[in-house]
């Protein structure tokens, strides 16, 4: 079976790769469902016949434009914006809006492929979308960074709406930037209607959405644990990032009793060998905030510039929760060395493909970010249903809804996953379980 697997993994990969070359980022994505999911389809009449892997891994459209804006000197500058619509089988498109120098449409094609199938698992109606712009705003000022928003949703806002594709943010996308894109839309549609989440929740946003992709991480670790026989109590863990995901999974697993050893920025890593506190993580968000970096430590942390946080500390659980690819092999060697068991992704595919192989290798319990990470996009499914009738839940309702939401997720995932000496292929069972609900939606509709 696994000749098998391989054998037809690498003549799709071959088709792709010869159809879009250089994108090497949505090549990864792509191969890593392929590989669980390839044999799935070919042993199902209805899937092999309706192509499903081949009919996502080509987007349904990609729409690119130019952004023309005015900085405070009142020089015109001139970004690029894309949406990648990748597939609506189950619901309107729904993805987050990425604004950083690194954005490409290989990076967004990934992000919306990924996004498929960790909607699928969350059990909502929400179809796989990404956009974004190469647009960076470091160093800009407020009205920059709302001039940049204004003119970019100008565009955007014709190819979205609440029932057609409903953006959300991501990397340098909050609720400040969504509140200027929101009110650009609200003005060129002349509609007040959920056609972007994330919305502050005096004009419609839902609670703990800001809290969701964080909180959300820890509960499904929490189901992780239990399903090895542990508790987070005590564990060591190791998170990356200093953002929103970051400072959240931290603050939570705090909150469950966690020791929670690092958090890092683009320029190094700030340690803590007994553990970060409610006070340090509101320090990190005050000085990010800021626009400061993480070097100027508050007493008992170490910052350590240009490192990462895998291998630094003794920690037994990692929390990658910054960006792509930002764990390569010998990262997670070092991170393993250090007494690591177990990883949740709180970013899109953070692990190089190297890095993915040595977990499996190594017998790490490894649950991918279409899993992991799917509580932000859960909550704004529920922000898309408060929207729609007009009536809003509380932030304990909420709660509840997330942590039921990641216990199905766990759950279903854990039921397509095989068991490699007691522990369920977590990437395996999400790729597999994300994939069949799609096809099936897929397959009956014929060739269209």
């Amino acid at each position: 079976m696994t000749d098998r697997r391989a054998a037809l993994t690498e003549t799709f990969m071959e088709r792709l790769r010869a159809r879009t070359p250089h994108e090497e980022e949505f090549h990864q994505a792509v191969e890593e469902v392929v590989y669980d999911t390839i044999t799935v389809e070919k042993n199902d009449h209805a899937f092999a016949g309706a192509r499903v892997l081949d009919r996502l891994s080509e987007p349904d459209r990609i729409i690119s434009f130019r952004v023309v804006w005015e900085d405070d000197d009142g020089a015109v500058q001139i970004n690029r914006g894309w949406r990648v619509q990748t597939s609506n089988a189950i619901g309107p498109y729904k993805g987050g809006l990425r604004f950083h120098p690194t954005v490409t449409p290989s990076v967004l094609k990934f992000l919306g492929f990924e996004q498929v199938f960790k909607n699928a698992l969350t059990g909502l109606p929400l179809g796989g979308a990404k956009g974004g712009s190469d647009f960076d705003p470091k160093g800009r000022s407020d009205n920059e960074i709302m001039r940049f928003c204004h003119a970019f949703m100008a565009e955007l806002c014709k190819y979205i709406g609440p029932d057609h594709d409903v953006p959300a943010g991501d990397i340098n996308v909050g609720t400040r930037e969504i509140g200027f894109l929101f009110g650009a839309y609200k003005q060129h549609r002349g509609q007040f209607h959920g056609a972007l989440t994330g919305k502050g929740e005096s004009f419609g946003g839902s609670a703990m959405r800001v809290e969701a992709t964080g909180y959300g991480l820890i509960y499904f670790l929490c189901h992780m644990m239990a399903q090895a026989g542990r508790d987070l109590n005590g564990a060591r863990i190791a998170v990356s990032g200093a953002g929103n995901v970051a400072t959240h999974a931290a603050e939570e697993a705090i909150a469950e009793g966690a020791t929670v050893v690092s958090l890092s920025d683009s320029s190094g890593a700030l340690l803590a060998e007994d553990g970060l506190t409610a006070d340090h993580i509101a320090w990190v968000r005050e000085a990010k905030g800021a626009g400061r970096g993480l070097d100027d430590a508050p007493k008992g942390l170490r910052y350590t510039r240009g490192a990462q946080p895998w291998g630094a500390v003794e920690a037994q659980v990692l929390l990658p929760c910054a960006t792509q690819n930002e764990m390569d092999e010998d990262a997670l060697s070092k991170a393993i060395d250090s007494g690591a068991k177990m990883i949740a992704e709180g970013a899109n595919m953070p692990l190089t493909a190297g890095a993915v192989r040595l977990a499996q290798q190594k017998g790490l319990a490894h649950a991918p970010g279409k899993a992991s990470n799917a509580g932000g996009v859960a909550i704004s499914g529920l922000e898309m249903s408060q929207n729609a009738h007009g009536q809003y839940l509380s932030a304990e309702e909420v709660r509840r809804r997330l942590k039921q939401i990641m216990g199905n997720i766990h759950d279903n995932v854990v039921s397509e996953a095989e068991l490699r000496d007691g522990r369920p292929d977590y990437r395996q069972g999400a790729n597999i379980a994300g994939y069949r609900k799609v096809a099936q939606a897929i397959s009956a509709f014929g060739a269209i």
